[in-house]
């Protein structure tokens, strides 16, 4: 599945300013309850792997604009970042999907 360029940046640039709000982070452990913390989920760490290798793939694209990186590790880095954003737009996908469901069920 391909997606414009224009909605994966704004789809990157929205989660990466949601990791970074200190404001968001007292409301998600009130979410999360007493017993978790986004330490601990495995969706808060999955997003937040989501974010650093889309950071290593731009780190790297830069480094060899500067000609400090070789081809090869750069085309590593895009690969591996291309590869978590569709793995994180086919996971959101699959929530949409299943949450359609609910919605259509009769109560």
């Amino acid at each position: 599945m391909k997606l414009p360029a224009y909605q994966a940046a704004q789809s990157y640039n929205l989660a990466k300013t949601a990791l970074k709000s200190e404001a968001n982070q007292p409301k998600a452990q009130e979410a999360l309850g007493a017993d978790q913390t986004p330490e601990t989920n495995s969706a808060f760490k999955a997003v937040h792997e989501l974010a650093s290798t889309i950071t290593k793939g731009e780190q790297a694209s830069m480094a060899y604009m500067t000609g400090s990186a070789d081809p090869h590790s750069v085309v590593e880095a895009l690969a591996a970042a291309e590869l978590a954003v569709e793995t994180a737009v086919t996971v959101r996908d699959k929530v949409v999907e299943a949450y359609q469901e609910l919605i259509r069920m009769p109560v």
